[in-house]
């Protein structure tokens, strides 16, 4: 999928991602989890979850991590 077929959640997930890249995969997934949290509609947040779930292939690893913490309970 190209950058421009991905779905809004994708693309979305992998921008912030690449503004953290300077940073520890720890630090930067713990960011990326506070701003969807912050700003995220839940409807995007269940897409991004959901698309984790189905293999995420074309999600950066650390968006992915993100994505992954976002299941925990509370979040």
């Amino acid at each position: 999928m190209s950058a421009t077929t991905l779905p809004p959640h994708v693309r979305l997930a992998n921008e912030i991602a690449r503004q953290f890249a300077h940073q520890p995969a720890d630090v930067a997934a713990l960011a990326i989890v506070n701003h969807i949290r912050a700003v995220w509609d839940p409807r995007m947040k269940a897409a991004l979850v959901a698309h984790v779930e189905a293999g995420a292939e074309d999600l950066d690893p650390v968006a992915a991590l993100a994505a992954e913490r976002l299941k925990a309970p509370g979040a």
